[in-house]
Parts: structure tokens; sequence; C-alpha cells
């Protein structure tokens, strides 16, 4: 009798390990929202280049998670990135709203910040943003601050 219940025992600790750990998993990769049961809506931007963005990154506005990265793409007729973003229905964005390609922290995960603009009509489904804004790339920048120094030495030592 004592072996049964402490198999039982045994079991449950086990199962509840695995929940923690799928719980844990799910949270790491920013997956716990995935296909919720809330009502969203689609819209679509262009960027020139969306550096290390990837399907299911965050949707931002005021720092609020207000949708998700659903697809990314390459348009060849226009050679950039066709991004589909997936919003909550319960956040409402002007059609003349801006996107950017924003990094959290120095050298953190990218994520698509979303600023309102000052249409009275609301984006809907299969609309597009038309003001975007790419990410910036730590490369680029350092090595426009070099060429920069390097000029500014040219000009000095003349």
């Amino acid at each position: 009798m004592y072996r049964k219940s402490m198999d039982i025992w045994v079991g449950l600790f086990v199962l509840l390990g695995a929940v923690a750990l799928m719980f844990l998993a799910l949270k790491a990769g920013n997956m716990s929202t995935i296909k919720s049961f809330r009502q969203t809506y689609t819209v679509t931007a262009k960027f020139d280049n969306i550096g290390g963005l990837k399907p299911q990154g965050a949707v931002k506005s005021a720092g609020v998670v207000i949708g998700r990265v659903d697809a990314i793409q390459f348009d060849d007729k226009s050679y950039q990135a066709l991004v589909t973003l997936t919003l909550d229905a319960g956040y409402k964005f002007p059609k003349d709203s801006s996107a950017k390609i924003l990094t959290a922290g120095l050298l953190g995960e990218q994520y698509i910040g979303l600023e309102p603009g000052g249409d009275t009509v609301n984006l809907s489904n299969g609309d597009r943003i038309a003001r975007t804004q790419s990410a910036a790339v730590l490369e680029d920048l350092i090595n426009q601050f070099i060429y920069s120094k390097a000029a500014e030495g040219k000009d000095g030592g003349e």
C-alpha cells in the first residue's frame, strides 16, 4: 500500500515538473501569447532593413505589447521586407500611424514600435502602414562614427 501511494506522488511530482518546464519554455521563447483566442486584425508594413526582427516578435506602443509579428517576407518588386503584423482588436490606431523597428536595450531583441498618427479613420484588417523606419544596424552606426572621426582627422591635419 505504501509503495502504491509513493508511486502516485512521484508521478504527480514528475507531471508538475514537466508542466513547469513547458511554462518556462513558452515564457522564455516569448511564445505564451501565440494564437490566443482574442480578436485580432492584420496590417502590413514595408521596411528597407529589418535587422534581427523575427516572427513572433513583439509589436509595442508606449511600451505595451499590442500584437505580434506574424510573418516576414521579401518583396522582389520593391526589394523590401514585407512584415505582417497581427494586432489585438482592442487597440485601434489611426491610418497615418508609423512603425519603427526598435531594439530593447543596447543589444536586446528587436521589436516594432507603433506610433499613433492623427487621422480620424483607424487601421482595419488588411491595411498597410505607409510610414516606416528601418532598423538601426549597430555596425552601420559604428562605421559612420569611424568615418566621421577619420574625416575630422584628415581635415584638421591640413
